[in-house]
């Protein structure tokens, strides 16, 4: 397929589904999800001669299977001796990762590739794992990989999952607004300075800087993870009520406290309800995973070319090995006992990590690619024609370059408690205390109760 064709395909894909990178339905680091998405599409290559193996593929994501299928076309281009037929069904988010772990358990009906969602992850990495080790298909791309994105799925130095995308946490500043009351956003380095920001803008319009999260953690888990802090402690505890938490939660309370700073309908940005009040204006600044690019594009378009992509506050300049975090994502994993397990996880590598298919993760999609060999490709990050340089004030892989070695996770992403802590954080804690005024110990107090009582089973 020319590649004008498989950019076609993709803008198509894009077109008839939300899907756009990670989005958010409850909060914290995101599940992608199929809304608007059949329960069981299906989709199947075409594929001529007669020696080509089929390779089931599972997803919620209905956009993943338009690109593997034109990343696979590629992948039979260059190994006529090893052509895939993709055969891949699109089930809604629940329903696909009980299946699969059903399968699993039973030994009986696994697909042989599935992308599994961060969230859910760690549910699959204990006990008699099911998933293939990936070390070998990796190593070919490993040089250029963001680490931090491969240690999400990895187990013991043993690596499970092939990444879709960074999600590098970025700050998006409508840069007319701020200079309309007297603000440089690159003046702006750390938190407090981000802050001062905030107030200033607000005693100027009477508009709100940027918003306080209750259904989702993008802010929280940035600020935390630059402090050094996490959910859980060193022996892999709950941890919530830890100094590092509690510091975070209260600056951002005496953030909301100035009047600069405040909750937004559906809670986060990433929210159809939100969008509309950044695209008039009503709110300034986002901090978000760098494939929010794609929600400017598609449902915030009355402000385009006045938006700005920087790098996010720090507590201190000099402060931490860790600036930035990646947010959201899904990992491609090959089932163990797949009678094809190895070819589908070198084709499935080439489809995650080459250069050539990260290439078109920026293109067409809009993320920053987890290859860092093309972020300093000018020809695809300054390319006048892509969409999203067209958008933005500034180039997006300028920031992303300056962070390139900085960009870490928060550990507790692998643990199997994630998902409940997500859940109690985005639908407890943060309307408690940004909603309700809860004190921030007390509220962080509750919830580790809540925690350890459903982790003992009570």
């Amino acid at each position: 397929m020319k590649k004008r064709g498989l950019a076609a395909l993709l803008c198509l894909a894009v077109t008839a589904s939300v899907i756009a990178g990670c989005s958010n339905t409850t909060g914290g680091d995101a599940k992608e999800t199929s809304k608007g998405v059949s329960s069981a599409g299906k989709k199947a290559m075409e594929v001529g001669g007669d020696d080509v193996t089929t390779l089931n593929v599972w997803t919620f994501i209905e956009l993943h299977q338009d690109f593997y299928v034109a990343m696979a076309e590629k992948w039979n281009e260059a190994h006529p001796d090893k052509k895939v037929k993709l055969v891949l069904s699109n089930m809604q988010y629940d329903d696909m990762h009980n299946k699969l772990s059903l399968a699993l358990e039973s030994g009986e009906g696994a697909p042989d590739v599935v992308d599994i969602e961060l969230g859910k992850f760690p549910a699959f990495m204990t006990g008699k794992i099911g998933l293939m080790e990936l070390n070998d298909a990796i190593e070919p791309y490993k040089e250029n990989i963001v680490q931090s994105r491969l240690d999400i799925y990895t187990k013991d130095g043993k690596e499970y999952g092939l990444p879709t995308h960074v999600g590098t946490t970025v700050a998006f500043y409508n840069d007319k607004l701020l200079k309309d009351a007297g603000i440089n956003y690159e003046d702006i380095k750390t938190w407090d300075q981000f802050k001062e920001a905030g107030v200033k803008y607000h005693e100027a319009t009477g508009k709100y800087f940027s918003c306080v999260e209750t259904s989702a953690q993008w802010m929280v888990n940035l600020m935390l993870a630059q402090k050094g802090g996490d959910y859980i402690d060193k022996d892999g505890k709950l941890n919530l009520t830890s100094k590092e938490m509690t510091e975070v939660l209260e600056y951002i309370k005496g953030m909301q406290e100035t009047g600069a700073f405040a909750t937004i309908p559906g809670g986060q940005p990433d929210n159809e309800e939100a969008y509309p009040f950044y695209n008039t204006g009503d709110y300034a600044v986002q901090i978000m995973p760098f494939w929010q690019t794609s929600r400017y594009v598609n449902y915030m378009g009355d402000i385009k070319k006045q938006v700005a992509i920087a790098n996010v506050p720090v507590w201190n300049e000099n402060d931490g090995e860790i600036k930035t975090i990646g947010g959201g994502g899904t990992g491609t994993a090959i089932v163990k006992s797949s009678e094809h397990a190895e070819l589908a996880a070198d084709v499935m590598a080439f489809i995650k990590l080459s250069e050539e298919s990260n290439k078109e993760v920026w293109n067409v999609l809009g993320f920053d690619p987890v290859n860092t060999a093309v972020w300093t490709d000018k020809a695809l990050t300054q390319n006048p024609d892509n969409k999203f340089i067209q958008y933005f004030t500034n180039y997006p892989f300028d920031s992303l370059l300056k962070t390139k070695d900085s960009i870490g996770i928060l550990q507790s992403y692998t643990d199997e408690k994630y998902p409940s802590i997500n859940n109690e954080f985005c639908n407890v804690t943060l309307n408690s205390i940004f909603e309700d005024g809860m004190d921030v110990t007390e509220a962080l107090t509750q919830s580790q109760e809540t925690l350890d009582n459903e982790f003992r089973g009570v």
